[in-house]
């Protein structure tokens, strides 16, 4: 029940975000909103470093080998594709660019599926055909 409630507010934030970024990206080029994005990203880190701290310090022991796709990661997701993300959020209406730009678990499914051989069963193949019917929609 628990997982529920966070899967909820997760979805309540990151539908809330888009829109209030969108009205940011309405005042300021694409660059400046990056930055003062990041810059939240780093004050909430350095709350949660202040309030965390002993997880950070145990963090900092463990083998670097899961660091580098967790770092390689958030420079894709949190620089280069919010880049990618909000120039297409700035020219475009954010009722269509999020659905569209939302159908990135197409990707991690097919990566999931191929390379980490994860089972493709009738019921998350009918969810893809959904999903890909749903972006067609969009046009």
């Amino acid at each position: 029940m628990k997982s529920i409630v966070y899967a909820f507010l997760t979805i309540f934030l990151w539908g809330l975000v888009p829109f209030m970024e969108k009205i940011g990206l309405s005042k300021l080029p694409v660059w400046t909103a990056l930055f003062f994005r990041c810059l939240g990203v780093t004050v909430g880190i350095a709350i949660l470093f202040l309030f965390k701290f002993p997880e950070f310090k145990q963090a900092i022991t463990h083998p670097p080998a899961g660091w580098y796709y967790l770092a390689a990661g958030g420079l894709l997701a949190s620089v280069v594709g919010q880049i990618f993300f909000y120039n297409a959020l700035k020219d475009g209406n954010v009722s269509r660019i999020m659905p569209l730009v939302g159908t990135f678990p197409l990707v991690s499914f097919v990566l999931g599926v191929v390379f980490l051989k994860e089972a493709m069963t009738f019921s998350s193949g009918l969810g893809v055909l959904f999903v890909i019917a749903g972006v067609m929609l969009l046009k």
